[in-house]
């Protein structure tokens, strides 16, 4: 992810050894600071948004996905919806 069109401005605040872990692992990475801690929270945020055990959706979504699991050998070897 590049910082080059970015518009918001995020602000943190990090002990002395947190900032020296964060900078030698942007150096490891090859990427500025800034990118590499906006780039490691945006995957923390969309793992995080994935791992959401409750879906909202509506009853044709629904059914869609149970349709999708009729004959679906993962769904078979016991998962629940």
């Amino acid at each position: 992810m590049s910082s080059a069109h970015s518009s918001a401005r995020l602000g943190l605040r990090a002990t002395p050894e947190q900032e020296a872990m964060l900078r030698r692992a942007a150096d490891v990475a090859h990427k500025s600071l800034t990118d590499f801690v906006l780039d490691s929270a945006c995957l923390s945020a969309e793992q995080t948004l994935l791992d959401q055990r409750l879906f909202m959706v509506t009853g044709r979504q629904y059914q869609d996905l149970l349709d999708l699991t009729v004959h679906n050998a993962f769904f078979d070897r016991g998962f629940q919806l």
